[in-house]
């Protein structure tokens, strides 16, 4: 018996968390709309599955098949996420993420995980990969608030060095007009001083 509970113990303690369906939300989004975290979900908890019909790339009406919400198992399997019931789908793209996907080929599955201690009210992200990025995100630029941050603070620098540059012209407009200023003064004392009586020469 105690064997028993030590095995079962163990496995619990290996088996990953899950999340209660109750624990997100869709919401709003900078993007469109998002999932939101109605609780707080731990570091490593499954948080939800990416769903829908498995599409077989060798058939070809399946590889015909295009949308923005096909999850890529390997080169034969894909999800195709686009289903309403598939929740995840409106999961969005992060750099720097509070969840991962956790694929699963053998088993054609995906559960989205939390890397992060995710608190009620936060968006639950991952990142999309490389290949996602460079065909619908690159040429739109990146909205994650990781980018935007990044945006912002290189506008904000670029203000900066705007300001620099025009305080170091406006400087050198003010030396420059208070040297010429300090010519045109001492032009007219030396004006001043010829133009008075000049006595004549005596034989």
């Amino acid at each position: 018996m105690g064997h028993r509970a030590s095995f079962a113990s163990s496995f619990l303690s290996i088996m990953p968390a899950i999340a209660s369906s109750k624990s997100y939300r869709v919401g709003r989004s900078k993007t469109g709309l998002g999932l939101f975290a109605t609780m707080p979900i731990k570091k490593g908890t499954r948080i939800i599955r990416y769903f829908g019909p498995i599409l077989d790339s060798k058939i070809p009406a399946h590889d015909a098949i295009e949308n923005k919400y096909l999850f890529e198992l390997n080169g034969r399997w894909t999800i195709d996420g686009s289903v309403r019931k598939n929740l995840a789908r409106y999961i969005n793209h992060s750099c720097r993420p509070n969840a991962e996907s956790d694929v699963r080929p053998r088993e054609r599955k995906v559960f989205i995980r939390a890397i992060r201690n995710i608190e009620p009210g936060d968006e639950i992200n991952y990142d999309y990969g490389t290949d996602y990025f460079k065909a619908y995100l690159k040429p739109i630029g990146c909205k994650c608030e990781s980018c935007e941050k990044k945006r912002k603070k290189l506008r904000a620098e670029a203000r900066a060095e705007r300001a620099k540059v025009k305080a170091r012209a406006e400087a050198r407009a003010t030396k420059k007009a208070g040297a010429k200023g300090g010519a045109v003064k001492k032009k007219k004392l030396n004006g001043k001083h010829f133009a008075g009586k000049v006595g004549r020469a005596r034989a």
